[in-house]
């Protein structure tokens, strides 16, 4: 029996071929491979700088290490995403507080999120994280303009949404990642993402001050810019400005970054095409799905549908080969989490969201007859 996983990544010949030619040449790490993939995904998400890392949770560490994230402050997200969003805030020492979910959108509450930093003292809070859950595009612009206010630095988790944009008031198209509406946005490269290179993240800023902080921070605090140098020994000399991290990307993920790269705008456009059919298929049968799923602009690292039966659909699909997902456990019921209070009934809209979600295999290999048969299992089995 054929296995359709939730995601899915694809080599191909130009992958192994670019892959290959690192594995020749004389740089492994450190070569010239890795600022050429910022270069080229700087481009793509049209944000003016890239800094490439090893993760995306070291990317998200280190946007809220240059957002001023630190013990004595508090940062914001919403509790439906994957652990390293808030986590990533506590490396640094802050205490993490939730917002619910918009139930549209599956993302965080905008105006529930800007309601409690506005209502909070000047202060309380040094970062709000936005999640484009599934490859939503958060309209972040009015957060945005409040948060510079109050000084809070706005990270835009894009891990699911490369190509992803909303348009403006003024129909102007602002893509995810793009940082016209954020300070940072994070990008993974994990091999079930849009582009795989496997493992891999990526952080984009509009700031060069911020991008230059970044490129230290990535590699252990250290620089051998002539410029910034306070002493100069000769052409070995380096120095240590701040305590940095071990974050560096090598060269062979970047090629093979690179190379998915090239052909994440058509794999975009099959995505968007299989969740199309998806729709219109579920649609016709009176399955839930969630409105941002038929959002222009959508990325569709996920299509996520709902059922009163989840449980039951779940177990009956992996019975027929289809490996479908839950996304997200909520992260205020973790264990962890629990310590600072957070219990059950605090947030009931990603609790319920939780109960009923489902995400389908999505990805740009899957082929017409396989989705068919994923519609043809679901609709056997769901009850909306």
């Amino acid at each position: 029996m054929k296995i359709l996983p939730y995601g899915k990544h694809e080599i191909t010949p130009d992958d192994i071929t670019a892959v290959s030619e690192v594995l020749r040449s004389d740089f492994l790490t450190q070569g010239p491979q890795v600022e050429a993939f910022e270069k080229a995904f700087a481009e793509y998400v049209q944000a003016p700088y890239a800094v490439a890392v090893c993760n995306a949770t070291a990317a998200l560490h280190l946007a809220y290490t240059v957002g001023n994230t630190r013990p004595n402050t508090r940062a914001l997200t919403t509790p439906l995403t994957f652990a390293a969003s808030a986590n990533a805030a506590r490396y640094c020492g802050a205490t993490v507080d939730f917002v619910d979910i918009d139930p549209d959108t599956l993302c965080i509450d905008l105006a529930q999120a800007e309601e409690r930093i506005c209502s909070a003292p000047q202060g309380t809070y040094s970062a709000l994280t936005v999640v484009d859950l599934a490859g939503y595009p958060v309209q972040t612009e009015q957060l945005y303009n409040e948060c510079r206010r109050r000084n809070i630095f706005l990270i835009e988790d894009a891990c699911h949404a490369p190509g992803a944009f909303f348009h403006t008031a003024q129909e102007e198209r602002i893509y995810s990642g793009s940082c016209r509406f954020s300070d940072t946005a994070v990008f993974s490269f994990h091999p079930v993402k849009h582009i795989a290179a496997g493992e891999g993240g990526m952080i984009t800023t509009a700031r060069k001050d911020i991008y230059d902080k970044l490129c230290l921070l990535r590699t252990h605090g250290i620089t051998k810019k002539s410029h910034a140098l306070q002493e100069h020994h000769g052409p070995w000399y380096y120095e240590m400005h701040e305590l940095g991290y071990n974050y560096r990307l090598s060269d062979i993920h970047a090629a093979l970054g690179r190379s998915q790269l090239n052909r994440a705008v058509q794999a975009l456009k099959q995505r968007r095409t299989l969740a199309q059919r998806y729709t219109k298929a579920f649609t016709q049968n009176d399955i839930i799905i969630p409105p941002a799923n038929t959002t222009h602009g959508h990325a569709f690292h996920l299509y996520p549908i709902r059922l009163k039966n989840r449980d039951e659909v779940y177990a009956a699909l992996r019975k027929k080969g289809i490996y479908a997902q839950v996304h997200y456990i909520p992260l205020h019921l973790m264990p962890y989490y629990k310590r600072f209070g957070f219990k059950r009934g605090m947030f009931p809209h990603c609790e319920q969201y939780y109960a009923e979600c489902l995400s389908l295999p999505l990805y740009p290999s899957l082929t017409a007859e396989e989705q068919d048969y994923v519609i043809e299992q679901v609709c056997t089995y769901a009850r909306s």
